[in-house]
């Protein structure tokens, strides 16, 4: 057995959620010494740049949990402003992107995943990105953990999916099949200008919860699939660029839109670094 397949193997036998429940407990505990140890360790270990936050005194913060989630300088972050541009959703680097064929998007080293079961197992909602494409973003611990809107969107759905709690990383790409299917996610569903978009934020271990900008904590949640539905009177809409949602501990999100909507930046391929806002691709269809 290599180094990564023992690695995929201890995940498949570790008590995942009460590990991440229990971590998502310290990461809320405000105690001086806790919160200080577990911050000043974990800006240790990952080099995080704090000259980036709008606080950049990593122990001012009130527990671990405010300090993963801190905000961004703004400047450092501008949106991108071309006409049709889409805005990258987060920082952190390219798993994969590229077109959803057969109803399958593409994860690592010839897994594919289905998209009707990421979306929940609705094949009605999976009928508006057949054909369409994909771009999925990993968030590295070091990274800036919020995740905002590629383009202006009016929100129609959000769905809370429970599931495993595997890794989200290249080598569990690698290894575990249809690990962001598997896993408990959100399901967020807008309209755009490029028609149907979904930014679907994945759960993974070690991740205390997922929060919307709009509801709060989302997970953890129950076992349920739980959907809420929103109509002209909840009238949430938000702007290209906003903040739209954040992970308690990181992971990763996942960009949908229909057939012939949009084109990812050419330069964009698996791996490629990414910083929230930068052009991320171009609305090609009005709808």
């Amino acid at each position: 057995m290599t180094k990564d397949q023992l690695f995929a193997f201890a995940q498949h036998i570790t008590p995942q959620k009460a590990l991440s429940r229990a971590i998502g407990k310290i990461a809320e505990c405000e105690n001086s010494w806790v919160k200080n140890t577990f911050i000043s360790q974990f800006v240790k270990k990952y080099q995080v740049d704090m000259s980036e936050a709008i606080n950049s005194d990593e122990l001012s913060y009130r527990n671990f949990n405010d300090f993963f989630t801190r905000a961004i300088r703004p400047e450092l972050r501008p949106i991108c402003e071309e006409d049709n541009s889409i805005a990258c959703p987060a920082d952190g680097a390219i798993s994969q992107l590229g077109n959803i064929e057969h109803g399958t998007l593409f994860q690592a080293k010839g897994h594919h995943y289905s998209l009707t079961s990421l979306l929940g197992g609705d094949a009605s909602l999976s009928n508006d990105f057949l054909g369409g494409t994909f771009a999925t973003v990993y968030l590295s611990p070091k990274d800036y953990h919020r995740v905002h809107m590629p383009l202006t969107g009016k929100l129609t759905k959000m769905i809370h999916i429970p599931g495993k709690l595997f890794s989200v990383n290249k080598v569990t790409a690698e290894q575990i099949p249809n690990v962001f299917a598997r896993n408990e996610r959100t399901v967020c569903l807008f309209e755009t200008e490029a028609g149907p978009m979904a930014v679907i934020l994945v759960g993974a271990m070690i991740v205390a919860s997922i929060e919307t900008v709009w509801a709060g904590q989302v997970t953890p949640f129950n076992k349920n699939v739980v959907t809420w539905d929103y109509n002209e009177l909840s009238n949430i809409e938000i702007k290209k660029g906003e903040e739209m949602g954040r992970f308690k501990l990181g992971s990763t999100a996942i960009v949908l839109f229909g057939k012939n909507a949009i084109n990812w930046e050419e330069s964009l391929q698996a791996e490629t670094p990414t910083k929230m806002g930068m052009h991320f691709g171009t609305v090609t269809e009005k709808q």
